[in-house]
């Protein structure tokens, strides 16, 4: 009997393969654990619509990134910290602050986890952070370090 999953089966597949399983298996575990379905006509038709949606999910999101990463190249955030003498820096900037910033500054929602600082930003002047909008897609968000 072919069953589409509905979740992954550890001897069997993963989520929305359809799979070819003996009839008591199927009918005992697999529609009794509610892990899959009978693959009928409509029940694949359903999934090929869940698919197509999915997808077309996915293509929108990527291009929305693509798109946030164009304004990031466009714009700067200013983030401020105390110096002492010769410009040596008390403490550094971090993704927290970066991210408040860019909030504040500019109305850009960007999650502190998906900055890819090597380490935190110690000294003045202006550095590119990496930001990871996407699997695809990471944009370059110029961040300019300037004296309380």
């Amino acid at each position: 009997m072919k069953v589409i999953l509905l979740q992954d089966v550890k001897s069997l597949g993963k989520k929305g393969e359809v799979v070819k399983a003996s009839d008591a298996y199927a009918r005992n575990v697999l529609f009794a654990k509610g892990l899959a379905i009978e693959a009928n006509n409509k029940n694949l038709n359903d999934l090929k619509l869940q698919i197509r949606h999915k997808e077309k999910m996915e293509e929108e999101n990527l291009k929305a990134a693509e798109e946030m990463a164009e304004k990031l190249k466009s714009v700067k955030v200013e983030v401020s910290i105390k110096t002492g003498k010769e410009g040596r820096t008390f403490g550094s900037v971090s993704t927290k602050e970066i991210s408040a910033a860019a909030k504040q500054q500019l109305g850009l929602d960007l999650d502190k986890k998906k900055m890819q600082l090597e380490e935190s930003i110690k000294s003045l002047g202006v550095h590119e952070v990496p930001v990871r909008l996407h699997s695809k897609v990471t944009g370059i968000l110029r961040v300019s370090v300037v004296e309380e």
